[in-house]
């Protein structure tokens, strides 16, 4: 089994970032699938700091966590 190395495909992870800002679900679903085959903890890391510019600075999942129900 073949180890990538950390962020080993950049556009996976900005396209995670632009699907998550436009609302584009169905692309975000097949993105993610990409990722989680081949992700490093490097690359959950880089994901993670991709996005938190794009919550809101209230927002409960910006903790990691996921927010209530709404």
């Amino acid at each position: 089994m073949q180890q990538s190395a950390p962020i080993a495909d950049a556009s996976v992870l900005s396209g995670i970032v632009e699907a998550v800002r436009d609302g584009y679900e169905r692309v975000l679903r097949r993105l993610l699938a990409r990722l989680a085959e081949r992700a490093t903890v490097a690359d959950l890391c880089a994901l993670r700091d991709a996005l938190t510019p794009h919550l809101g600075v209230n927002d409960p999942t910006s903790a990691g966590r996921p927010g209530p129900p709404r």
